[in-house]
């Protein structure tokens, strides 16, 4: 049965969030380390401590789960859509 969506719109939409994410990427990795340098502060009370290690440990599952999410999603593009949206694409252009 054929898709009734765009599956080079969804592939294309799938880029530019990875285009983003890679943007993010290196200020996340800064905000990660700056966290982890806070463990270190002098005299930090332990309950302190657990609250940076929480915030590097969030930042770096956010800068891991979304690309995750990328990839399961263009896993979930129909074996051939993509190929057969792209040739349909063609096609109709050669007719105008």
């Amino acid at each position: 049965m054929p898709i009734r969506w765009s599956a080079v719109e969804v592939s294309e939409a799938l880029d530019q969030v990875e285009q983003q994410l890679a943007l993010a990427g290196s200020f996340l990795a800064s905000a990660e380390e700056e966290a982890n340098k806070a463990t270190g502060i002098h005299n930090l009370p332990q309950y302190m401590f657990g609250r940076f290690s929480r915030l590097a440990d969030v930042i770096r599952q956010g800068r891991i789960g979304p690309r995750e999410a990328v990839r399961m999603a263009r896993e979930a593009i129909p074996e051939g859509a993509l190929k057969a949206d792209k040739s349909r694409g063609k096609q109709h252009g050669l007719q105008m």
